[in-house]
């Protein structure tokens, strides 16, 4: 089977980008492939895999994605800025559009041909000053849309002075919280000299740190504007994979960065054959 593709990324998170108003594959055909295709070395290899779909609510399009270990998730603030510039790329929208998602309706915009701006799925749950064994740090929480995306923002001291290795089992116990039935994203924040903050965040479903994440920067940037750390409207947020600007007005989020289109072309994943014919 030839699935044409985009291979693209946002500060870092990548994605496989597929239209399925072409393919009209079902979700758990769509979960199987993510699962295979996903996988790096073995595959094309990508945090996870994103579908172009019929919109139902009167949106552009609707966007599905699922992580690459083939779950389903609510939205993904760093996918939709790519995949708004796909659909840009593909006439499949215009410079502002609308993309709905599991969390809801996410509005873009076209900044320029790299950058995008999305606005993120609004504040729904936030709870502060969360108490967990043995650790001393503040935690809070915030769901961000309706069924909402769980992030967990969790203050580390000397965080950028931190080997991720070192905070792994902690980020690991805290994904899988007992307290929340969702589970959660672990976002791990510190501030820098100048004022930014740097964030690592350990993902579900990829259940390892990512290079970034654009709902849980802009969890942390929304927790932080509540709690009056950061007074600024736009939090510049540090990744691994480079720098995100937050915009922060009340309850509504607004996260912009640059895209990259990696690769266009065809899977050929001759293991596919074995997925597609059952």
């Amino acid at each position: 089977m030839m699935i044409p593709f985009f291979k693209m990324q946002g500060t870092g998170n990548d994605f496989i980008v597929i239209n399925n108003l072409q393919l009209q594959l079902s979700k758990p055909q769509l979960s199987q492939l993510a699962k295979q295709i996903c996988q790096r070395k073995i595959s094309v290899g990508s945090d996870a895999l994103m579908a172009v779909d019929q919109a139902h609510e009167g949106g552009d399009f609707r966007m599905i994605f699922f992580n690459a270990d083939g779950t389903e998730a609510e939205m993904c603030g760093n996918g939709a800025r790519c995949i708004a510039r796909y659909a840009y790329e593909n006439q499949l929208a215009k410079e502002e559009m609308v993309i709905e998602t599991v969390a809801g309706k996410v509005y873009a915009r076209r900044i320029d041909q790299r950058c995008y701006e999305v606005q993120l799925n609004e504040p729904t749950n936030a709870q502060f000053d969360l108490s967990f064994e043995n650790f001393a740090g503040k935690i809070d929480y915030v769901e961000l849309g309706n069924p909402g995306i769980p992030h967990l923002v969790v203050h580390y001291e000397n965080l950028a002075n931190t080997d991720l290795a070192t905070i792994k089992p902690l980020a690991e116990k805290l994904r899988h919280w007992s307290l929340l039935p969702k589970g959660a994203n672990v976002n791990f924040y510190d501030f820098l000299d100048n004022q930014e903050v740097i964030v690592r965040t350990f993902e579900r479903g990829v259940e390892d740190f990512t290079l970034a994440c654009g709902t849980g920067s802009g969890s942390t940037a929304y927790l932080l504007k509540q709690l009056k750390q950061v007074s600024e409207p736009k939090v510049k947020i540090n990744v691994l994979g480079g720098q995100l600007t937050i915009r922060v007005e009340e309850n509504q989020l607004y996260l912009i960065g640059d895209t990259n289109i990696i690769a266009k072309g065809e899977i050929w994943d001759e293991d596919l054959a074995a997925i597609f014919s059952k």
